[in-house]
């Protein structure tokens, strides 16, 4: 017989103890210990495979090194940020707010590749997901359609059509007959992610688990989920915009830095080949206060616009607000122009923001974000034609910012004819350029330049 009992678990990380706490030791946080009934699983629970692998120590010269063979995706923009593919027996955890559009990026995911997949759904019937498909327009005889909770199900179900990727929507939803507590809880949602992983690692089948993020934005259930599985992924954006951002948080098989953009229709979600044609403004009319600024998100060039707006103070105190920009860099950059460069912005109202609806903590976008507040204080427009790319520092200087090669091919291919840098960039080769790129060392050559 297995035995039954109940321990308290932190609803923050996962923290498990034999009695109420009213803090928790690990995170801190108060009054989070809720009780959950568990129950160990006897010896002799039959595991996913009858084949019991035993490992032994060796040594790390007699390992051999081999390369992962990846799955190619149709989705150009998912394919990227897994790294160049999907690895067999990965397990990914895909986060987001409600109604962002994960489901509908893997529901494309398996009805877009002529891949055998089972899409086991939770949350939605089969007719509803039927609905989706038929919007997004695209068919795959091989995706199986299944709508289960109980973990032993969905894995019996999965040894009889043996597919090639499994897609779980959501994790907070299913529940293993080993514990007792409810679905949702922590003590579940850890259990079934060790339990798919190992079938995961055990069957070479890459699965994707669907998860809630809390209030604050983080991923909901334990910390230790983030730990167990192999790529972590955040799909983000705003509402009001059309555009969400699919960023790598984890990954052990290639870089975090990479980013993926869709644009969301009514047919599902399309790939971004060009970002940069996107979140730039055409306008027939110079405006004050707009600059270009060549900013890397990831391993990808972008062009981003710059909006500055800067008016008297009306009540006395200044206000400072960003959108997508730090706050405290762009107090840091105003204190900058009224030290070094003698402009009076004290008493007036600054008001930031990136357009696109996108976040930026790029710091080679500081040249733009100070240019831009300069152009709208003096109600000047910067020439169209002209981009941006350096930080700048305390005492005035252009710094130097990585990839500027990168930067500068970005601008060029969108048809800009002048760039600014800083001239301290080293290695920089411009025999092939046909843009114009004017180096400077201070604050004050880039004013004289792009207002003279």
């Amino acid at each position: 017989m297995s035995k039954i009992k109940s321990a308290f678990f932190c609803q923050g990380c996962g923290y498990e103890a034999a009695k109420w706490l009213g803090k928790c030791p690990s995170c801190g946080e108060w009054n989070t210990f809720v009780e959950e009934m568990i129950e160990k699983p006897s010896k002799n629970v039959v595991a996913f495979s009858n084949e019991t692998k035993h490992s032994k120590p060796q040594l790390i010269q007699e390992v051999v090194k081999q390369e992962e063979e990846r799955r190619t995706l149709k989705d150009s923009e998912l394919h990227r940020v897994l790294g160049g593919g999907l690895v067999p027996g990965s397990i990914i955890l895909l986060g987001g707010d409600p109604g962002i559009g994960k489901s509908t990026l893997l529901l494309q995911l398996a009805i877009s590749d002529s891949i055998k997949t089972l899409y086991v759904s939770g949350e939605e019937s089969d007719r509803q997901i039927k609905m989706r498909a038929d919007r997004i327009g695209r068919v795959n005889d091989t995706c199986f359609l299944l709508t289960e909770t109980n973990l032993q199900n969905i894995v019996l179900h999965a040894n009889e059509i043996q597919p090639e990727i499994i897609i779980i929507d959501s994790i907070q939803t299913l529940f293993s007959s080993h514990i007792e507590s409810s679905p949702g809880s922590i003590s579940q949602v850890r259990e079934c992610t060790a339990q798919l992983l190992r079938y995961a690692k055990q069957t070479n089948i890459p699965i994707f688990l669907i998860g809630h993020i809390t209030k604050d934005g983080t991923l909901a259930g334990p910390k230790v989920l983030e730990h167990m599985v192999d790529v972590v992924l955040q799909f983000e954006g705003d509402r009001n915009h059309i555009y969400r951002l699919l960023r790598t948080i984890k990954n052990r098989f290639g870089s975090t830095n990479e980013l993926g953009i869709y644009e969301m229709h009514g047919a599902g979600l399309r790939g971004v080949e060009n970002p940069s044609e996107i979140l730039i403004t055409n306008t027939d009319k110079d405006l004050s206060g707009i600059a270009i600024a060549s900013t890397i998100e990831g391993m990808r060039p972008l062009l981003v616009e710059v909006q500055a707006l800067v008016s008297s103070a009306a009540y006395g105190t200044p206000q400072r607000s960003s959108t997508g920009f730090d706050a405290k860099r762009l107090n840091m950059l105003l204190a900058v122009l009224e030290k070094r460069c003698g402009f009076k912005l004290g008493s007036k109202d600054v008001f930031l923001n990136i357009a696109g609806g996108i976040k930026v903590d790029d710091p080679a976008i500081d040249l733009a974000v100070a240019i831009s507040v300069l152009s709208s204080n003096a109600d000047l427009a910067i020439p169209k034609t002209i981009a941006f790319a350096g930080e700048i520092g305390l005492s005035g200087e252009i710094r130097p910012v990585n990839r500027i090669e990168q930067r500068i091919s970005e601008a060029e291919k969108l048809g800009y004819k002048q760039i600014v840098v800083s001239k301290y960039s080293k290695g920089l080769e411009l025999k092939k350029s046909e843009i114009e790129v004017f180096s400077c060392g201070k604050i004050e050559e880039v004013v004289k330049f792009v207002f003279a």
